[in-house]
């Protein structure tokens, strides 16, 4: 196949709507149920840290990031990452997620925590959060739940329930 020419861009706001109906397209409804919407639902992503990835003026893939707290700890939650199927196993995803753990890291965040695959999210820095560690509202598997240190050493001591950074509510 042919190397795609794709442009990784900030979220804005007037991307919410394509955004959500790509959302519907690979996720479907059911991702309402999932622990981490429970997350979503009383503070918004960050704008300046969620991206969208195009090719020509099509919306190709979004990556967002919400601010949340482990215990007293702040941190970002990633995802929902989502791809075009078309355009699965091309990079896309991968880009999104550097320039979002990139530009999280050059904001000064230190942690980031998703529900994932770890196979596939070990290769930006994921490993799965010891068992114990961290607890989320609703049902999850906890051997899905990861976490990235953008800070060496970020995540020594960091326990308890992952919330809703409450200063960031709407």
């Amino acid at each position: 196949m042919s190397e795609l020419s794709v442009t990784i861009l900030p979220e804005t706001p007037k991307d919410a709507q394509a955004i959500e109906r790509l959302l519907e397209r690979t996720f479907g409804p059911g991702r309402f149920v999932l622990s981490a919407y429970r997350l979503r639902e009383h503070v918004d992503h960050l704008l300046d840290l969620s991206f969208t990835a195009r090719i020509g003026t099509l919306m190709v893939g979004s990556v967002r990031q919400l601010p949340i707290c482990i215990g007293d700890t702040p941190a970002l939650m990633l995802g929902p990452l989502t791809v075009e199927p078309p355009f699965r196993s091309r990079g896309v995803g991968r880009m999104l997620l550097d320039r979002a753990l990139k530009d999280a890291r050059e904001k000064g965040h230190r942690l980031v925590i998703l529900v994932g695959d770890e196979a596939y999210y070990s290769r930006v820095g994921f490993k799965a959060v010891p068992k114990g560690r961290a607890t989320m509202p609703g049902p999850v598997d906890y051997s899905r739940l990861l976490v990235a240190e953008l800070v060496d050493g970020a995540f020594n001591d960091v326990s308890g329930a992952i919330r809703p950074d409450w200063s960031k509510a709407r």
